[in-house]
Order: structure tokens, then C-alpha cells, then sequence
């Protein structure tokens, strides 16, 4: 054959141009052509770079293997029973965020578990008489999801919130979000179903809550692949609100045409957003986690005023929404974050190295008309006090909405020095209008 003919360089070139079932075709044709196609393991190490993102030969636990070939070959039989391109875009997702995580959250890798078997999710699905959709069930298998340790399950606060899916706080209310291993699925599942009434034939299955507390919990319905998130009427009324988009969910329990359930959809969608920066770690006292306050725009304006800085930023709050009551169907929580230019703040042509917070004044919008206006001192009780270089300071409240979109600007005023000690006169400071919308992916 003239294929045969052509020198070891070329051979190289044209079987890295094609994937890996078409080398694995070449290598049928003769026996020359396997040898190219089998002891080249320089065009398996790019197979499984490409698809799987690893650069050490490593079967699916992680343990090393002696070529990239030997590697790519475990891989496809350990997940024979899915389409690989399912398998090639779950393992995508968590390679994204695992990466963001090592990079920003270490802490939070460790808790990350090694994958469940295929015994492991049949015998959940056993338990719970349910079928889990493709998606899903391949995600499980590359991370069985967290490992909780005593402080989030006793209760006790720990130093770091290491929820993947992460959260808010406001007030006395803190929300962090763990991805649940199947055990706990499991354990969830039948006593929260029991205590919602719901039928023992239900197709939902809890795959996520806030840990210690149990106030947000995830749902995933077996049954039309969505994901959805219980409202405060959950316990009552059994209401839940979709998670992702339903036009993007796809038919997921056969493997024809491209899978994609509301639960990939939805981990995909935070790697996503954790990767842009639109959402970030931050520190509040001496506690860390995933904050899911909005930190770039448009969703977190800024706005600098006489050298004073004020960004802003909304999460709808869907735990706390009463969607049968008018006038607390949204509750969003904001979180304002302000702060001094190093320059210091500047008004009627003076510069003054420090201000002092006293008033607020909020307007609230529904649909582009006022539905309310705040005013008073402080806010949450404070008069912080801006210097150039200090951290912003930071605080959160929040507002329900009977109806949207909606929005809240505003602006405070500020006093030159200390409220103690004025240094010249009052100034007021601009708060960029900020959007309170349902988003299309709620965490």
C-alpha cells in the first residue's frame, strides 16, 4: 500500500490529524499500520490531552498507568455504557473548576471525592426506585461529590465555607451550598421526600443543600432531567422554582443527539461564571467561601463620587420568596461594597483624608416605576469610616419585589473627617442603579 510507504514523521502527522476510533481503524488495516498507530503513544498522549485533560498516563481512580494508549483505552471501557462525548464534557466541567479551585480555593479540593462506581449509583437508583438521567449519572462517576467533615455537619461554623456551589449571608442568615455524595443523596432523599409528603413513586432526588443549615436544597427530577431549588413554601406547599433554562434540557435517558440535564447544565454554568470572575472567594471576618454576589458589570456597578467608591450587587434569594403571596413573592439580598481612592476624597476643591458615613437614601424600582424610598442614618447600624487604603467595607441587606425586573440606586452622604469631628460639609455619594431580575441559573 502507498499509506504503508510513507516514513514514521509523515505517518505521525496524518494519524494526528484524526481521532482516536479512526487510528484505531488504521491499526486493523495491516500490521505495519498498527505498529504506527499503537507504539506512537506521542499521538495518545494528545487523545488524552484533548478529550480527558490529563498529561500523565492515569486510569479513571487516578492510579498511573504505563502509556498514554494503555490510559486512553481504560478510560473508554470504564465508560463504555455512555457516549464519550458525554463523558469528554463532564470531565471538561470538573477539570475547569477543580482548576479554578487549586488556583483560588485549595482548601475546597480536598473535599472533593474520588468517583462513585457504577454498583455504587445502581444501587442508589435501587434505593430510591428512580433512574438517573445520563448526565448526572456520568458526573457522579468522576466525583462522587463532597466530603463533609464534623464542623459542617454538627453545625459549628467553620473557618472556611467549602460548599462548591457556595452562597450569600445576610443578616443572621448564611447560605453554603454542598454538592451531596451519593450516600447522603440517599439519606436526604428519603427523609426530606417523607417530611414534603411527597409520593414514594417521586422522581426528585436531593443533590445539593446548605450545609449546616438545611434552608436551601436542590432538587433533581429524574423524570424531566430539570434541577430545582424549594422556596420558602417548600415544607408547606412543596413549591420549587427551575434551576437552569427548561428549552436547553435535552432528552437525557438514551444516548442519542447531544445530553445535557439541568444538572450538568447548572455545573457548567457556575465553573463559568467562578472562571470570568463574576463571582469570587471573599472573606467575611475570618470565614472564606464562594460568594455568589455579582463582582463585575453589569450585574455589579460602580460608581466614584468625590473620590468615594460604591459598587453593588444583588442575589435573588429563592429560599426566603413566597411565591403565593404578593407582597413577598422575590426576596433579593444586596451587598454594597464602598470604599476611598488612595488620592482620598475630594469636595469644593479640598482634599480630606477620611469620611464618615451618616445618611442612606434608596430608591426601589418595579418595572421602571418607584415602588419605595428609604431613608436613615447609617446602614445596618454602622457610620463606617473610609481611609485611602483600608479594605472596602461591606454590608448586606435586603428587599422583596412583588413583580419584575426591578432595580435600587440611591446615594449616601458622607461627612468630610469624622461625624465627631467634621472637617467641612456634608457630600452626597452615588449608588449606580443595580438589577434585582430572576437570572436564568439560580444557585
Amino acid at each position: 500500500m502507498a499509506l504503508e510507504n510513507l516514513g514514521g514523521l509523515a505517518m505521525h502527522i496524518i494519524l494526528s490529524k484524526l481521532r482516536p476510533a479512526d487510528t484505531a481503524s488504521v491499526a486493523c488495516v495491516s500490521r505495519r499500520l498498527r505498529t504506527w498507530a499503537s507504539e506512537d503513544d506521542s499521538l495518545w498522549f494528545k487523545y488524552c490531552l484533548d478529550d480527558l485533560q490529563f498529561d500523565s498516563p492515569q486510569d479513571p481512580e487516578g492510579n498511573p498507568l504505563p502509556s498514554f494508549k494503555v490510559a486512553y483505552q481504560a478510560w473508554r471501557e470504564a465508560f463504555i455504557m455512555y457516549p464519550w462525548s458525554l463523558v469528554i464534557r463532564a470531565k471538561r466541567c470538573w477539570n475547569r473548576m477543580k482548576i479554578w479551585l487549586a488556583a483560588n480555593f485549595p482548601e475546597m479540593v480536598g473535599t472533593l471525592r474520588k468517583g462513585a462506581s457504577e454498583d455504587e449509583i445502581k444501587s442508589l437508583e435501587k434505593i430510591l426506585k428512580i433512574k438517573l438521567p445520563l448526565p448526572t449519572r456520568v458526573l457522579y462517576r468522576l466525583c462522587n461529590g463532597q466530603e463533609l467533615n464534623l464542623d459542617e455537619l454538627s453545625g459549628r461554623v467553620p473557618q472556611n465555607l467549602v460548599g462548591l456551589i457556595g452562597g450569600y449571608s445576610f443578616y443572621d442568615h448564611r447560605v453554603n451550598v454542598f454538592l451531596l455524595p451519593l450516600e447522603l443523596v440517599v439519606l436526604e432523599t428519603k427523609d426530606i421526600i417523607q417530611h414534603l409528603g411527597f409520593s414514594s413513586r417521586s422522581q426528585y432526588v436531593v443533590v445539593a443543600a446548605s450545609c449546616p443549615y438545611s434552608e436551601k436544597i436542590f432538587f433533581l427530577n429524574c423524570s424531566n432531567s430539570q434541577l430545582y431549588v424549594g422556596t420558602r413554601n417548600l415544607t408547606t406547599e412543596g413549591d420549587m422554582l427551575p434551576c437552569v433554562p427548561d428549552s436547553l434540557i435535552s432528552s437525557v435517558h438514551d444516548s442519542k443527539g447531544e445530553l445535557q440535564d439541568g444538572m450538568l447544565l447548572w455545573l457548567e454554568e457556575h465553573g463559568r461564571r467562578l472562571e470570568n470572575g463574576i463571582i469570587k472567594i471573599r472573606r467575611e471576618g475570618i470565614v472564606r467561601g464562594i460568594n455568589h454576589f455579582p463582582e463585575l458589570p453589569p450585574l455589579c456597578p460602580s460608581a466614584i463620587t468625590h473620590g468615594v467608591k460604591v459598587r453593588a450587587s444583588a442575589v435573588f434569594v429563592p429560599e426566603f420568596s413566597n411565591l403565593q403571596n404578593e407582597s413577598e413573592k422575590f426576596l433579593f439580598a444586596y451587598s454594597v461594597r464602598m470604599s476611598l481612592l488612595p488620592e482620598g476624597c475630594i469636595t469644593n476643591g479640598t482634599k480630606f483624608n477620611s469620611c464618615q458615613l451618616h445618611l442612606r437614601h434608596w430608591t426601589i424600582r418595579v418595572n421602571g416605576t418607584v415602588v419605595d424610598q428609604v431613608d436613615g442614618e447609617a446602614v445596618i447600624g454602622k457610620f463606617p469610616l473610609l481611609r485611602p487604603g483600608n479594605e472596602e467595607f461591606v454590608y448586606e441587606s435586603c428587599t422583596y419585589l412583588h413583580s419584575l425586573p426591578g432595580s435600587i440606586e440611591g446615594y449616601f452622604t458622607f461627612v468630610p473627617g469624622r461625624l465627631a469631628e467634621p472637617k467641612g460639609s456634608p457630600f452626597a455619594v452615588q449608588v449606580a442603579p443595580f438589577p434585582l431580575e430572576l437570572p436564568d441559573y439560580i444557585f
